[in-house]
C-alpha cells in the first residue's frame, strides 16, 4: 500500500513547468509505469499536447490556464491500443459486404443476394467475413452456392481470418482460373471431387484474382480510412499497428495527414521489404504529424492461419489428417529477409501461428540475435500454437508475443478440434509468456474481429466468452490478472511499436491521449467492461472523436 501511494505521489508531482490547459473535474484512472492502479483527479496538459502531471483529487486548478474542460466527474483513462490491427481493411469491410454477422450459409446467401440487388452499379461484389465455423457447415463453400445467391456477377469474399477468398464462377473466369491451374507457393486452391477448383483459395492463392479484381480509386481508399479511423476512435483507441502497410495505404495516411485529419496515431509495418524501401528508404521515418505517424517496421508472413487450415503444423491436423498446413518462406530466406532489414535498422513482426512456423521463426531470432546485439523487438504475431518446449524462448532475445485474447475465446472449438488435446498446452499461452520473462502486446487484429479493446480485455483475463463460456475460463492457466492486460493493451503495445517515449500511459511528457468512459474499468465485472461505452476520445489534447465536436486538427503538430 505504501509503494502504491509512493508511486501516485511520484506520478502526481512530476513535471511542474506551467501547463496550457486541464482536463479538470474528472474520476481518473491509470497504469503507473509498473503496471500498478493510479488515480487522479485531472490532467495538465502543456502546449505541445503532452502531459505535464496528473493533479490529485481535491487540488485547486491553477489560476493561469489558457484552456479548461470540466468532465463532469466522468471516468478517465489513458487511450487504448490495439498492437495489431488492419486499418485499411477495416474501413473497406465497413463499406463492403460484410459477412461477419451471417450465422449459415443460408444467412450468408440471403444476405449477399441482398447486396448484389441494392449495388447493381458495381463491377464486383467484394467483401468479406465469412466463417465456415461458425456456420456450421464443417467444410468450405462453394462456387456453386455463391452463383445460386449473386447469379453471373463476379464476386470475391475474404474469410473472416483474411486467409481464404470464396470465388463464384464469373471471378474465376474472370481471373483465367480452370482445374490446370497450379496454386502459388504458400497456397492451395481448394478442389471439388471432380478435380474443379471448388471456389475457395487459401493464403497466397487468393493472390491469383489480383490482376482481375477492381482497385479501389484513390476517393475510395480515402473513405475506407476515414470510416477505420471513426470505428476506431469510437472504440477508445487512439494508437494502432498497421500490419502489413501497402504503398497506397501509406499515400492515404499522408493525404490525411496533410490535411490535418489524421487524428488517430499509427505505428505502420510495411507489407514486405520492397514497401518498406519504396516508402522509408534506407531505414524507418521520423515521426510525422504530431507523432501520429511513422513506419518503423516491416511484416512477414511464415504461415497461414488455423480455420482455413493454413497454420503450419509440426504434425497433421487433427481433423484433417493429410494436411499439415502452409509454408510461406524458406529458412534461407526468411534469414536474408530479416538480415537485409534488419541492417537498416528497421525492426520485424512475423506472423506465425502454427507450431512449425513459430519453431522457424524463434530459430532465426536466435541465429541473428548474435549479430544484432542492440535493441530489436522482434515481434513473433499471433504466436497462437507452439510446442511447449519453445515456449520459454518467447522470453529470450527481446521478443515480443503480438497477442489477440479475442482469437482465443472465438478459436476455442474449432482450435480443439484443428489440434486436439495433445497439443493445447502450447496454444494461446499468455501467462506462460510472461512467466517466461516475455514480453505481451495485446491488440484484435480487426477485422478478423472486433476492434473493441475491452472485449480483448475482459477476454485476456476471464479466457469466457461472451456468453461467459466456457465458465471458469477455457484453459484458465492462461489467464492474465485484470491489470496485466490493460497493460498489454497499452504500454506494452506502445513498446512494441517503439512508442513508449511517445504515448501509451498518462506519464508526464506522454501525449494526453485519453478517452471518456461510461464506467471504471478497474471495478467492472467483465459483462460490464464488454459493454463499456467511449463517450469522448482525445488525441494530444485534442478532442479527436465525436466527429461533430472535432476542431480541425493542424498537422504541424
Amino acid at each position: 500500500m505504501r509503494r502504491a501511494a509512493l508511486t501516485l505521489a511520484a506520478l502526481l508531482l512530476a513535471g511542474t513547468a506551467q501547463a496550457d490547459g486541464l482536463i479538470d473535474n474528472v474520476n481518473g484512472v491509470a497504469l503507473d509505469s509498473r503496471g500498478q492502479v493510479v488515480r487522479f483527479g485531472g490532467i495538465l496538459v502543456d502546449k505541445d499536447g503532452k502531459v505535464v502531471r496528473l493533479v490529485p483529487k481535491g487540488e485547486k486548478a491553477p489560476k493561469k490556464l489558457d484552456w479548461r474542460s470540466d468532465m463532469g466527474g466522468k471516468i478517465v483513462m489513458p487511450g487504448m491500443i490495439d498492437a495489431h490491427g488492419h486499418v485499411m481493411s477495416l474501413g473497406y469491410r465497413a463499406l463492403e459486404l460484410d459477412l461477419s454477422n451471417t450465422r449459415s450459409l443460408s444467412d450468408a446467401q440471403g444476405a449477399i443476394q441482398s447486396y448484389a440487388r441494392s449495388n447493381g452499379n458495381r463491377q464486383w461484389i467484394l467483401g468479406g467475413g465469412w466463417n465456415q465455423e461458425a456456420w456450421g457447415l464443417g467444410r468450405f463453400p462453394t462456387a456453386a452456392e455463391l452463383d445460386a445467391a449473386a447469379g453471373d456477377k463476379p464476386v470475391l469474399l475474404e474469410r473472416a481470418d483474411g486467409h481464404a477468398v470464396w470465388a463464384n464462377s464469373a471471378a474465376m473466369k474472370a481471373a483465367g482460373i480452370t482445374a490446370k491451374t497450379v496454386a502459388p507457393a504458400g497456397g492451395r486452391i481448394e478442389l471439388l471431387p471432380n478435380g474443379q477448383p471448388s471456389g475457395v483459395f487459401v493464403d497466397n492463392a487468393a493472390n491469383l484474382f489480383d490482376a482481375a479484381k477492381p482497385k479501389p480509386s484513390p476517393r475510395e481508399r480515402n473513405a475506407a480510412f476515414l470510416k477505420a479511423q471513426e470505428l476506431l476512435l469510437s472504440t477508445g483507441i487512439t494508437a494502432t499497428a498497421d500490419m502489413g502497410t501497402s504503398v497506397d495505404d501509406w499515400m492515404v495516411f499522408r493525404r490525411m495527414g496533410d490535411i490535418g485529419q489524421l487524428r488517430v496515431r499509427i505505428m505502420s509495418y510495411a507489407a514486405g521489404l520492397e514497401p518498406a524501401l519504396t516508402i522509408a528508404g534506407a531505414g524507418p521515418t521520423p515521426w510525422l504529424y504530431g507523432d501520429r505517424l511513422r513506419m518503423g517496421g516491416i511484416k512477414l508472413y511464415a504461415d497461414g492461419a488455423l480455420g482455413s487450415r493454413g497454420a503450419w503444423l509440426k504434425a497433421p491436423y487433427s481433423d484433417a489428417p493429410k494436411q499439415s498446413g502452409l509454408s510461406f518462406i524458406n529458412d534461407t530466406t526468411l534469414l536474408n529477409l530479416l538480415s537485409r532489414g534488419t541492417m537498416d535498422g528497421f525492426q520485424f513482426a512475423i506472423h506465425a501461428i502454427g507450431d512449425r512456423a513459430n519453431r522457424q521463426v524463434l530459430d532465426a531470432i536466435d541465429e541473428l540475435a548474435s549479430s544484432y546485439k542492440d535493441d530489436r523487438r522482434w515481434r513473433i504475431e499471433h504466436a497462437q500454437v507452439l510446442d511447449p518446449a519453445d515456449l520459454p524462448r518467447l522470453g529470450r532475445n527481446g521478443i515480443i508475443a503480438s497477442m489477440q485474447p479475442v482469437h482465443a475465446t472465438g478459436d476455442r472449438t474449432m482450435a480443439e478440434a484443428r489440434l486436439g488435446p495433445a497439443r493445447l498446452a502450447g496454444a494461446y499461452a499468455w501467462a506462460t509468456v510472461l512467466r517466461n520473462g516475455g514480453r505481451l502486446a495485446f491488440g484484435s487484429d480487426y477485422p478478423v474481429e472486433n476492434p473493441n479493446p475491452f472485449v480483448g480485455w475482459a477476454a485476456a483475463f476471464t479466457r469466457e466468452d461472451a456468453n461467459g463460456q466456457p465458465p471458469g475460463g477455457w484453459r484458465p492457466e492462461e489467464k492474465v490478472t485484470r491489470e496485466q492486460a490493460w497493460k498489454a493493451f497499452t504500454q506494452d503495445a506502445a513498446f512494441a511499436g517503439f512508442a513508449e517515449q511517445k504515448f501509451g500511459s498518462l506519464l508526464p511528457g506522454q501525449k494526453a491521449d485519453f478517452i471518456v468512459v461510461d464506467r471504471d474499468p478497474v471495478a467492472a465485472t467483465p459483462a460490464d467492461l464488454r459493454a463499456m461505452r467511449v463517450i469522448e476520445t482525445w488525441v494530444g489534447g485534442y478532442k479527436a472523436w465525436p466527429l461533430k465536436d472535432v476542431p480541425k486538427v493542424d498537422s504541424g503538430r
